[in-house]
């Protein structure tokens, strides 16, 4: 066991968690990242010339079995766990009375359940770190829209973000929301194309996150809203 930080990011085999695992492999930290796709995960592997401080663990979000055994393969390969970022979700891009809730019970249990349950997963290894808990939610869990699902279900992780910070801190773990406005990443695709106008890129959120990750012992930033200028909403 090192003292070198360990990150555990969900779903960073693309997209704010790919660009949040760049930026803290590029910073010589360890880092864990999951996801559903074991071909993604390996062509993100290669990309980066497989690095030895990476370590890819295919497994869903939503299931209480596979974040728990992702978790205990970080420690297991690293000795520690300092931060999990709860990354992984998705939109079914349709409305509660327009929309198909085939998708909708997959998409609420990635987004909602999946942070949990890696909160639950990994607080003891953090509480030894007096780690961070990183949850990204977006601005449609800040700003109601009409008949959005997946905003309903990202207002839940801002719930889910001070509810477990009231309950954590006592052990000095600290939690930040980072809440994305419009961004470019591959989480447009099930429309057709990008949204107009202004747009973030994933590195700029991964950005905000590591920010928030490297706050001195005893800063805890608890929310973090980024827009692109001429985001009015």
């Amino acid at each position: 066991m090192t003292d070198t930080p360990v990150t555990l990011i969900t779903g960073g085999g693309s997209g704010i968690g790919a660009a949040v695992a760049r930026r803290l492999l590029d910073a010589g930290q360890r880092v864990a990242v999951t996801g559903r796709g074991e071909a993604r995960l390996r062509a993100f592997a290669e990309e980066l010339g497989d690095p030895e401080n990476l370590l890819t663990i295919r497994g869903s979000a939503a299931e209480h079995a596979q974040v728990a055994d992702a978790v205990e393969a970080t420690l297991k390969e690293f000795g520690r766990l300092d931060t999990v970022v709860a990354n992984a979700g998705f939109a079914t891009h349709d409305s509660v009375a327009e929309g198909d809730p085939a998708g909708w019970s997959e998409m609420v249990l990635t987004n909602v359940l999946g942070p949990a349950l890696l909160i639950r997963a990994s607080i003891d290894a953090l509480k030894e770190t007096r780690g961070r808990i990183v949850l990204v939610g977006s601005v449609a869990g800040l700003v109601n829209t009409p008949g959005n699902l997946y905003g309903a279900t990202k207002w839940a992780v801002t719930g889910l973000a001070e509810n477990t910070r009231r309950e954590v801190t006592q052990w000095g773990v600290g939690v930040t929301l980072v809440a994305p406005g419009r961004v470019e990443t591959p989480f447009w695709e099930a429309t057709g194309g990008l949204p107009p106008g202004e747009l973030l890129t994933a590195g700029q959120i991964a950005d905000s996150v590591v920010w928030a990750m490297n706050q001195p012992a005893g800063v805890d930033v608890n929310t973090v809203v980024v827009r692109p200028l001429g985001q009015p909403n």
